[in-house]
């Protein structure tokens, strides 16, 4: 019979033997790992988030009990943090509580039945926020869901360019280390969202790249402003939100109403500018190294350093492996590579549309007799570009 998972506790104090102490009242019943001093313990958090009690002690000579707990909290969030400390310091404790937003203040020496009732307190509070974020991803996970499959039923150019969008979006967020990669790949993903409100023939020739008219060049501008309108009530969406306010932001700027600029442009709008850019000259014809020209031509338009993420990243993308299948053999997880239309030319799939759940469903149940003019390409896994094709991309 396998044993339990035991609750995983994180404790900090700068002298080893109440590391120790702590170690032998509470490893029965929990997993301990015992760091000696706030920067040691930031360190290790950087590396394992994965606690469910932080442990600290008030008093530390590098990195005192609150400063070290605020910034755990940053680290780890969803950890619940206790001090401890053998000062009768009211100051202190109110401090604690309200900065670090400690669960427990507890006094040293602690009696161990006190400590063992204070952690078990603490595990299920950590239980009870993971368990509140998880029905909230799944809520916000259903809310979206629905919105992105409208789309990939009414308009398959702009959901394939939602989903080349969200991909690169998430491939520079994990390139630079973002740790909340999701969003990033939301905001890709919900840009596209007010396309529900454009008629399907405008739609489909934006997302072709087709140039357009001024007063549909105008209803395409909007489309992030519809956007925020869609998604204004779903919860956990207010740094997704936060990006698509500002994604027609000009890095120079601020221009017209645009009021930051630089570095205060949310680093999530900076980087979903130039892709979609990148997109729409990629939809028009361009190579990646000429898009990327292109992009830099705009003197101002877009943050240098975001742009060397983008070159990074699509000079990997562009040389994933492809494999010709035919329709009925495509799997999930893949990706087309090229528009998929039926014999009367009916756009059945946009490139760059990655095969989901919902998708395999109406190929297996509406499309499956269809019969196409040859096989289609998917990608596979991709393999890393040679030193010429990265130096043409960095031009």
């Amino acid at each position: 019979m396998s044993q339990p998972i035991r609750p995983r506790v994180l404790c900090v104090d700068d002298e080893p033997h109440v590391l120790d102490g702590l170690a032998r009242v509470l490893r029965r019943d929990y997993e301990i790992v015992g760091v000696p001093g706030g920067p040691a313990a930031l360190g290790r958090l950087q590396d394992d988030r994965n606690f469910a009690v932080i442990v600290s002690d008030l008093r530390m000579p590098s990195l005192d009990g609150i400063a070290f707990i605020t910034a755990a909290a940053r680290i780890a969030p969803d950890a619940t943090r206790i001090l401890l400390t053998g000062f009768a310091d009211v100051r202190s404790a109110i401090r604690a509580v309200n900065e670090g937003h400690v669960f427990r203040l507890l006094t040293k020496p602690c009696d161990p039945e006190v400590l063992r009732a204070a952690l078990e307190h603490a595990v299920e509070q950590h239980r009870l926020v993971t368990a509140e974020r998880e029905l909230l991803e799944r809520t916000l996970h259903g809310s979206v869901q629905m919105l992105i499959d409208l789309i990939a039923i009414t308009h398959p150019v702009a959901f394939g360019r939602a989903s080349r969008v969200r991909r690169i979006m998430g491939e520079v967020a994990a390139l630079i280390g973002l740790r909340d990669r999701w969003q990033m790949e939301m905001a890709g993903m919900l840009s596209q969202v007010g396309v529900l409100t454009l008629p399907p023939a405008l739609a489909a020739r934006d997302g072709d790249g087709a140039e357009l008219e001024a007063e549909e060049e105008a209803l395409v501008a909007r489309l992030p402003e519809v956007a925020l309108r869609l998604i204004r009530d779903i919860p956990r969406l207010d740094e997704v939100r936060e990006v698509l306010a500002h994604i027609n932001d000009r890095f120079d700027g601020p221009v017209g109403e645009q009021t930051v600029a630089g570095a205060h442009i949310p680093l999530g709008a900076r980087l979903l500018r130039a892709v979609l850019d990148f997109d729409r000259l990629c939809s028009q014809g361009h190579s990646a190294s000429e898009a990327v020209a292109r992009l830099r031509a705009r003197i101002g338009w877009y943050d240098p350093d975001v742009l060397s993420d983008l070159v990074a990243v699509v000079g990997v993308h562009g040389h994933r492996e492809v494999r010709e299948l035919r329709f009925q053999e495509v799997e999930l997880g893949m990706e087309f590579v090229d528009d998929v239309r039926a014999g009367d030319g009916t756009l059945l799939v946009a490139r760059g549309q990655e095969v989901t759940p919902s998708l395999l469903e109406r190929m297996q149940d509406y499309w499956s007799d269809l019969e196409l003019p040859g096989p289609v390409r998917v990608t596979l896994v991709g393999r890393e570009p040679s030193l010429k094709e990265s130096q043409a991309l960095s031009g």
